[in-house]
């Protein structure tokens, strides 16, 4: 089960990404937009958001790498936007390292199942490193 790199931009990932596809090259990889995303008449999506990256994912020498924006209103700090992500099919394994990964630490998202993956969620361990736990690659 790989880790997997995910970089957090504010707002200038496409620049980004562009940046980082001529230095690597490699080609322009799909880019998800927070507008693409399903809607959810709950939470109406906030125009400036709508043309922001949500998800986007090349691979560099053999590496997967993940990009997206910060959503408005979110907090970014500069050295803090890189997350360490888990993607596996193994759904038991998943569930075994995610349980293991927040004890001491802060769930921000518990797993459960979103629009792109049927499990997904987040912490940030007892030693301040981020993780993204996703069950299965999905179309990105």
């Amino acid at each position: 089960m790989p880790v997997n790199v995910y970089m957090n931009f504010n707002g200038n990932t496409r620049e980004a990404i562009e940046f980082y596809a001529e230095s690597f090259g490699v080609d322009m990889p799909k880019i998800m937009t927070f507008g693409e995303s399903p809607s959810d008449p709950n939470y109406p999506l906030p125009e400036e958001a709508k043309n922001m990256v949500m998800h986007s994912r090349m691979d560099i020498m053999g590496s997967n790498v993940m990009f997206s924006d910060v959503f408005p209103g979110m907090p970014f700090t500069l050295g803090n936007n890189i997350t360490l992500a888990l993607i596996t099919d193994d759904r038991d394994a998943l569930q075994s390292a995610f349980n293991r990964l927040k004890e001491g630490g802060k769930v921000v998202m518990e797993l459960q199942e979103t629009f792109w993956a049927p499990l997904y969620g987040s912490i940030e361990d007892k030693f301040g490193v981020h993780w993204q736990f996703n069950l299965g690659m999905g179309e990105f």
